[in-house]
């Protein structure tokens, strides 16, 4: 993703470093200016990074691992329902924004049309823990995607895209069903809703007042309602009402 922005969009290599590494930018996006940076530590355990990169939002371009090993571009927030497990803080939700994620959903069904990929977003998990909006792309699942440079050129576009994107859109957050948010996806595909955080249905055990209110003011945008995947609240429905 990293060789493809540099190579496609032009990003130009700056006197900084940041780990060692060469810092590129790119500033053909009025008034946005977009710094590109590389960690030697794996991104998911970056706790704090925010603290190190002064930036007004995070997008972390990333590999992603599943046990079905199926082939997949995905997009999500990130925060901890429940143990931080692969990075972050236990029971901590981090900032996200509905809007960029639902650019990059969008401009991601684009961008691989031709692709036989899985293309989704995910419920949110996993760290680093940030103070600031962030959100993970990710190509799926093995090293024979990763190294694919087409899925790299498809995901740098979709982020660069969905950069320039800016628009009007009812915000959520969602609560129930899969990992791979099926219902949440076509929501976000077919409406104007665009969805921060989505608490799959696995952690709806974990979930209480405080973490729905977390999922609400770390939304960047103000949140006009909750979406619930209906039958994918299983036996917690009037439990999760109650509490909304």
């Amino acid at each position: 993703i990293r060789s493809s922005l540099i190579e496609l969009f032009g990003f130009e290599k700056i006197n900084n470093e940041y780990d060692g590494n060469c810092i590129f930018q790119y500033d053909k996006i009025t008034n946005k200016t977009i710094k590109l940076y590389l960690t030697n530590q794996d991104l998911i355990f970056s706790e704090n990074i925010d603290r190190e990169i002064n930036a007004d939002i995070f997008i972390f371009a990333s590999k992603h691992r599943s046990r079905e090993n199926t082939p997949s571009l995905a997009v999500h927030a990130i925060g901890n329902w429940g143990k931080a497990d692969f990075g972050g803080q236990e029971r901590k939700l981090c900032p996200s924004s509905a809007v960029l994620l639902k650019n990059l959903f969008f401009e991601l069904n684009e961008n691989a049309k031709l692709s036989n990929f899985e293309i989704t977003l995910e419920a949110t998990h996993h760290g680093p823990y940030v103070e600031k909006p962030a959100v993970f792309c990710e190509i799926g699942s093995t090293e024979k995607e990763w190294n694919d440079k087409e899925n790299g050129k498809i995901m740098a576009a979709t982020i660069i895209k969905a950069l320039k994107n800016q628009n009007n859109y009812k915000i959520a957050v969602g609560i129930g069903g899969p990992h791979y948010c099926s219902n949440f996806n076509k929501a976000v595909l077919r409406t104007d809703i665009a969805i921060s955080h989505i608490c799959p249905k696995y952690h709806l055990d974990k979930l209480n007042e405080e973490l729905i209110k977390q999922s609400i003011q770390k939304t960047a945008e103000k949140v006009d309602f909750v979406l619930l995947d209906w039958k994918g609240l299983g036996k917690e429905k009037q439990r999760i009402l109650d509490l909304l």
